[in-house]
């Protein structure tokens, strides 16, 4: 898909002296602004790269979605009866949901049913805040019962919070980016794929803590216990440097992946350092404090 939109019988009429005589890219102008007419060549490389991305992030999804059934299917989708509480279920059909949502839009463009795409897409502005409201009243409802009243919280506790209500909120800004530049189908489309990179550590944890457990001992830790998100930060930072090479080598894009990467970064740092700042020790006894459900 080309990345250069056109407006006017003029800029139409410039397009055929480009395909026709194969011209250096050079300056059209419009009624709005001066724009770029590419060569032909190099459209047809950006029309090969986008759908690239289109390919390969529905293969992406497949696999992760796979590896989230397998992390969870000890704990969660064998013991489907036996769940203590409602949110149990809330938070995982809600994740799960979200999970077989990328799946599906992005075989649905792979496949060129885009009327289809924007009509499931619609469904998103429902799922994504439920995954943003259930997962922080989740997170309240297993931890307020037992920290309601303290004034100073264990570190792990104070971990635990940064862990979790960091990930959301990337998740979160992820998400409205990619509405924000719903219409820019090339950076809604990146934005999309990068809300699974907030929500990476539950699976990599559960499969190294059940499958990888000589990784364990390479974790840092703290108040004693290994800290497996580091293994899953490390997989979403490396993953992003490479996406973002590859973005700029095939697209000349160079915005949304290291943009994400540098979001990333400050909820991996914050996660592994809030515990010892008192400001969040403050913040996280209001949270937990709140007379939430």
């Amino acid at each position: 898909m080309s990345h250069w939109p056109l407006r006017g019988g003029s800029e139409w009429f410039t397009l055929a002296l480009c395909a026709s005589a194969r011209l250096h890219p050079f300056w059209t102008l419009s009624s709005a602004s001066f724009r770029v007419c590419p060569p032909l060549g190099e459209r047809r490389l950006n029309a090969r790269t986008d759908l690239s991305l289109y390919r390969h992030s529905s293969k992406f999804f497949v696999v992760f979605l796979a590896l989230l059934v397998w992390a969870f299917w000890p704990s969660y989708f064998t013991r489907l009866f036996e769940q203590p509480s409602f949110w149990f279920h809330a938070h995982g059909i809600a994740l799960t949901l979200w999970c077989v949502l990328l799946v599906v839009q992005a075989q649905l463009i792979r496949t060129g049913r885009r009327s289809w795409h924007r009509l499931l897409g619609q469904s998103s502005y429902v799922l994504a805040p439920a995954v943003v409201i259930i997962t922080t009243l989740f997170v309240h409802y297993r931890l307020a019962p037992a920290l309601r009243g303290a004034r100073v919280l264990p570190p792990g506790a104070l971990y635990f919070l940064a862990l979790t209500l960091i990930s959301i909120a990337a998740f979160a800004l992820f998400y409205a980016l990619a509405i924000w530049f719903r219409r820019d189908a090339q950076v809604h489309a990146r934005w999309m794929v990068c809300t699974v990179f907030a929500i990476v550590t539950p699976v990599t944890d559960r499969l190294i803590g059940a499958h990888f457990q000589s990784l364990i001992a390479f974790m840092p830790r703290i108040d004693g216990s290994p800290i497996l998100p580091a293994a899953g930060f490390l997989l979403t930072d490396a993953l992003l440097v490479a996406l973002t090479v590859w973005d700029w080598r095939a697209n000349r894009r160079f915005g949304v992946f290291p943009a994400a990467l540098a979001v990333l970064l400050v909820y991996h740092a914050g996660t592994l350092t809030l515990y010892r700042v008192p400001l969040w020790n403050a913040f996280c006894v209001w949270f937990l404090g709140l007379p939430l459900p």
